[in-house]
């Protein structure tokens, strides 16, 4: 009687080290370079709270002493007896020239932005985006002295033109006299200085862009602009936005191109066309020097406001891409 051949078990699979956990480094090389990676994103907190910590430290010593309201008042004069001051009209300016800036600059540099990555040819697109480089690089005093020998003279036949047919609006409504160093004009200054910022953020990210995408959407017989709408701009949206509160942030924080074109008052008109304002940064540029230890200290608590503004805006701009991270995962 014969017994059917039984199957030989199979050798052992040879030992193989186990993989190393996702993330975790495994080179002395790594480990260093987590390591000061690391290390530099601690410094730059440590860096931020000193300089939050010290900002607060000489506002307290301020505001402690104003005789006015600081978030309310009028007026700026530290020195006085008692001190009183308020930061009303520098709020105000900065705001208002801020957002007038936005408005001109976004459209525009978004506008030069398509026409580089998508429309231009490649002998053109090449020159025109190492200009928009240069023009980003240009220092801020050379935008300021462009803005009151060349700006403010030519700027006053347009604000007597948008007084004589917009003057209806309240706010092109010219009730004074004087060149146009006003809000309005801070406006397009600052509109010019932080396009080429917005542009070229922007424009980097058009050129991001997949190409499957436009090839796909061209192939379904859509025009050029039809391709910009459904592929180039809601995939640049949140580069869009990021480049956008980049440049807010430039607008905000200008102090010599603001000064040397700004007429400063602390005298509040809701006319853009008439002569003064004052904006935070120029408001401190122009008073540090003349100040006391005390004036210096009610500069600095301007400043702190300042400092928050700036925090609240990136703040901003941090979770609103976030949530079109979010949603475009979602609809993926």
């Amino acid at each position: 009687m014969t017994t059917a051949p039984t199957a030989s078990a199979p050798p052992p699979a040879p030992l193989t080290p186990e993989p190393a956990a996702k993330g975790k480094a495994t080179r002395p090389g790594d480990k260093i370079f987590i390591g000061m990676s690391r290390g530099s994103g601690i410094f730059l907190l440590v860096v931020m709270a000193a300089i939050a910590a010290f900002l607060t430290y000489r506002a307290y010593i301020a505001i402690s002493q104003n005789e006015a309201n600081f978030l309310t008042a009028f007026e700026w004069n530290p020195q006085g007896d008692p001190p009183r001051f308020g930061i009303a009209i520098l709020a105000y300016g900065t705001v208002v020239s801020s957002i007038i800036a936005m408005i001109i600059a976004v459209p525009i540099s978004v506008g030069i932005a398509l026409f580089v990555s998508h429309y231009a040819p490649r002998r053109l697109a090449g020159p025109l985006g190492y200009v928009i480089d240069l023009l980003a690089a240009v220092p801020s005093i050379v935008y300021g002295l462009w803005g009151a020998l060349v700006l403010v003279p030519y700027l006053d036949g347009m604000n007597i033109w948008l007084d004589q047919y917009f003057g209806w609006t309240y706010l092109f409504d010219k009730s004074g006299s004087g060149p146009a160093r006003n809000l309005f004009t801070v406006g397009i200054l600052l509109a010019v200085m932080i396009l080429p910022v917005i542009t070229n953020v922007t424009r980097e990210v058009f050129l991001q862009v997949p190409k499957m995408h436009e090839e796909a959407a061209l192939a379904l017989g859509a025009t050029r602009w039809e391709v910009i709408r459904m592929s180039v701009l809601p995939f640049g949206r949140s580069g869009i936005i990021s480049a956008s509160m980049l440049g807010l942030g430039r607008a905000l924080g200008e102090t010599m191109a603001v000064a040397t074109v700004l007429s400063p008052n602390f005298l509040f008109s809701g006319h853009l066309l008439d002569p003064g304002g004052g904006t935070f940064a120029q408001n401190i540029a122009a008073k540090f020097n003349e100040a006391n230890e005390f004036g210096r200290d009610a500069l600095i608590a301007s400043g702190l406001v300042l400092f928050v503004m700036t925090l609240l805006v990136n703040g901003a701009a941090r979770l609103i891409i976030a949530r079109r991270k979010e949603y475009s995962g979602a609809n993926a």
